[in-house]
């Protein structure tokens, strides 16, 4: 794949997880994040209620995503930046088809940005699939 695409696609995840995972840890550790948010649909202010009811999740959610973000900044190890937010944007794809399809866009850009991660290092990757 263009090498130009790749890491204009690495950056860009690596950006988004950044702001956005960094604005879940305000809201966790200081009650209010620094991005405004819209008021959530009854529908999806049931599932984060859930999210939230888990004391554990958001926080570690977040704070993935803020290691994965500064993995994907830094160059080094991407591998496991792309592990690591493989079942959080799959989350990010599934809230927004089944519960609220207004963010659906951006989850189909940040599925776009890491399957093209992904791509770019499937060598990497192709062991995991091999049957013995």
């Amino acid at each position: 794949m263009n090498v130009k695409v790749t890491m204009v696609a690495r950056y860009l995840l690596g950006v988004l997880f950044l702001v956005f995972g960094g604005n879940g840890l305000a809201m966790v550790f200081f009650g209010g994040g620094f991005l405004p948010m819209p008021e959530p649909s009854p529908q999806m202010a049931t599932v984060m209620g859930g999210f939230f009811g888990a004391v554990y999740l958001i926080p570690l959610v977040k704070i993935l995503e803020v290691l994965a973000a500064l993995l994907l900044l830094s160059g080094k190890y991407v591998n496991l930046a792309i592990v690591l937010l493989g079942p959080i944007v799959v989350n990010i794809l599934g809230i927004h088809l089944f519960v609220d399809l207004s963010g659906a866009p951006m989850a189909v850009f940040i599925l776009i940005l890491w399957g093209i991660l992904l791509r770019s290092r499937w060598n990497d990757f192709r062991p995991l699939l091999k049957v013995h």
